[in-house]
């Protein structure tokens, strides 16, 4: 009988909806990114298209990278648009990423929408800002006043554009790694197993 072939998050990588290329597979354009060995499945997924591997990516790490905006506050929006967009890859991922970043246990499982937000986040500008993203992840039409009022309040006009943009961003890649079937890292699988994180 034969072994059973390597599994991410107890699937095979060939059960996403799409192929995920390797290196040896992917177009001639874009095999620089495995250069530094296995990028990913985002990647992976997304060489079938080389002329939207760099735009795409340039972005993504653009509006998800470095910025004016502070790692803790990016992460607050990344994992709770995650959530609420109920992107299991993104929830996954950024749930190793939040506690690396600092956040306490509590303070995730609100993220994930196991805790009352209100509850855990004593602090008036975070929970502004939570309101925001679950206003823009999840509402369709304008934003409420009070909402808008409340953000405006906390974070300077630059400050909303970009976390606006990061919610968006954060939506595309929701979107993207949940209609295509993309399956949690091994390593971040053990790592949550090993936390005693629920998937």
């Amino acid at each position: 009988m034969p072994e059973p072939g390597p599994t991410i998050g107890g699937r095979s990588p060939s059960s996403a909806r799409v192929e995920l290329l390797d290196a040896e597979r992917a177009p001639l354009l874009v095999r620089h990114l495995w250069a530094d060995g296995d990028p990913g499945p985002i990647v992976a997924a997304l060489a079938q298209v080389p002329e939207l591997v760099e735009a795409t990516l340039a972005f993504v790490g653009a509006a998800l990278g470095p910025s004016a905006v502070d790692r803790r506050t990016k992460e607050l929006v990344i994992l709770r648009t995650s959530s609420m967009l109920s992107c299991q890859y993104c929830v996954d991922a950024h749930t190793v990423v939040a506690l690396d970043t600092g956040l306490g246990e509590d303070e995730v499982c609100a993220l994930r929408g196991e805790l009352d937000v209100a509850a855990v986040f004593g602090d008036g500008r975070e929970r502004a800002l939570l309101r925001w993203v679950d206003a823009v992840a999840t509402g369709r039409g304008p934003i409420s006043d009070q909402v808008a009022a409340e953000a405006g309040d906390c974070f300077a006009d630059h400050e909303m554009v970009e976390l606006t943009v990061l919610v968006g961003a954060t939506m595309l890649l929701n979107r993207f790694c949940t209609s295509l079937e993309l399956v949690t890292s091994p390593d971040v699988t053990a790592r949550l197993a090993a936390g005693g994180w629920r998937r």
